[in-house]
């Protein structure tokens, strides 16, 4: 059998490739098509996780619905998530990524659809939650399938920046909540904004006709394919553990914001829907910027030094935001900075999974330890639902937004450098 372990090489050279851009002239036409593929997905992807944010406060009012329940749809949505992500690495390890990632955006965008005609609080539910099986596994399947295609000393930043697609995703789902909630009434409005999120299925055909399976991925298989609890080998359980308390951190906190802030700035800041756009927009802003900023520095400086720094970042800022007494004028502009900080880690999150472990394992690791996190991350929005009742929106969204961001400093602290590192059949 092949020797599975993954070697290091020295980073590229500054003036080789220390453009941001710099990828984006180098990429190849196979480079350059799963880029947009794995982009759009990605995006897509988060348009449909984003739609049900924006529009729980109206399906609350409409079906008397509680800050507790309404938060454990989304929990059970990120759960399923995580089952399906560590399912569908396992297969792609199997019957590989691009096939993987084909099934699982044509899953999330039926059932984003079927959202859209359900008939109660427990139909939708259901429909969020088989969802989440979907929604978790093209994260999946797309980032090992972009961290095997792109080189090594590009890998950072291409990866970071398909990541910053979410931002573009949740944008679209703000506009389209500004201009269906502009022109249809609530009790429709939310409906439409549901069918929306079956536009991803069209993505397949391009994956179908444009993308192909990585090399490095084809050469593993014809190894075997190891069992699921592989991972959990004596060489490789540290590393996974710590991956998932990782990823546990980074989404716990980033979930803790992005859910219940729509619901925080009309609850606790008395913003409609409509006026909230403005500071959700810059909150948007401040992610995109943060993703593209991450994606470069996690080449520049490496994986942990952007979780390091950005974790920091994101405890000061969501402090500011939830518990200082400032006009609404001055939460406008703290938004961005909060933004950056909570979702610009997730550019370095791809590449240093991908790096972590053996390709023989990969789809595996990567789909384990990142979908452990979105799993425990998952209980965090409906324990801050429950918890908002007793202490408010912002002191809740405080507590576990600063425990996850402690958890995730700590995590990456722990863990090894993966810059530069080469990826091996």
């Amino acid at each position: 059998m092949a020797d599975n372990r993954m070697t290091i090489e020295p980073a590229p050279p500054i003036a080789e490739s220390g453009s941001l851009a710099a990828f984006f002239r180098a990429m190849n036409p196979n480079e350059w098509r799963t880029f947009r593929a794995c982009a759009g997905g990605w995006g897509l992807d988060g348009m449909d996780f984003m739609l049900y944010p924006l529009v729980i406060g109206t399906i609350m009012h409409q079906w008397a619905v509680g800050p507790g329940p309404a938060g454990f749809a989304a929990t059970l949505t990120l759960l399923a998530s995580a089952i399906g992500g560590w399912l569908a690495g396992y297969v792609s390890d199997r019957i590989g990524r691009v096939r993987v990632l084909q099934i699982t955006i044509l899953w999330f965008s039926v059932f984003s659809l079927l959202s859209a005609f359900v008939q109660n609080f427990d139909q939708l539910i259901v429909c969020r939650a088989l969802l989440g099986f979907g929604f978790g596994g093209e994260w999946a399947a797309g980032a090992i399938l972009m961290g095997e295609t792109i080189r090594p000393q590009f890998r950072g930043r291409a990866v970071g920046s398909v990541q910053s697609a979410w931002a573009i995703g949740w944008g679209l789902a703000v506009l389209a909540q500004a201009i269906i909630f502009s022109i249809l009434p609530p009790a429709i409005a939310w409906r439409a904004m549901f069918a929306v999120g079956a536009l991803p299925a069209l993505l397949v055909l391009y994956l179908r006709r444009n993308v192909v399976e990585p090399e490095i991925s084809v050469a593993a298989r014809r190894t075997g394919s190891p069992g699921i609890l592989a991972i959990f080998g004596r060489e490789t359980i540290v590393i996974t553990l710590l991956g998932g308390l990782l990823s546990t951190g980074a989404q716990g906190g980033y979930y803790a914001i992005t859910f219940w802030l729509p619901t925080f700035l009309k609850v606790d800041r008395h913003l409609s829907v409509v006026g909230s756009t403005g500071y959700l927009a810059i909150l948007i802003a401040g992610s995109f910027v943060g993703y593209l900023t991450g994606a470069w520095l996690s080449d520049r400086l490496g994986r942990r030094m952007v979780f390091l720094i950005f974790s920091a970042g994101a405890i000061i800022t969501i402090l500011a935001y939830t518990q200082l007494t400032i006009p609404n004028n001055a939460m406008l502009v703290l938004g961005f900075p909060l933004g950056y900080f909570a979702s610009g880690y997730f550019s370095a999150m791809g590449p240093f999974l991908t790096e972590l472990f053996p390709t023989r394992l990969r789809g595996s690791g990567q789909g384990f330890t990142y979908n452990f996190g979105r799993g425990l991350g998952a209980l965090f929005p409906a324990l801050i639902g429950y918890l908002t009742q007793s202490i408010g929106y912002g002191n809740a969204i405080a507590i576990f937004a600063v425990a996850a961001y402690a958890l995730f400093f700590l995590a990456a602290f722990a863990l090894p450098e993966t810059r530069g590192r080469v990826l091996t059949a």
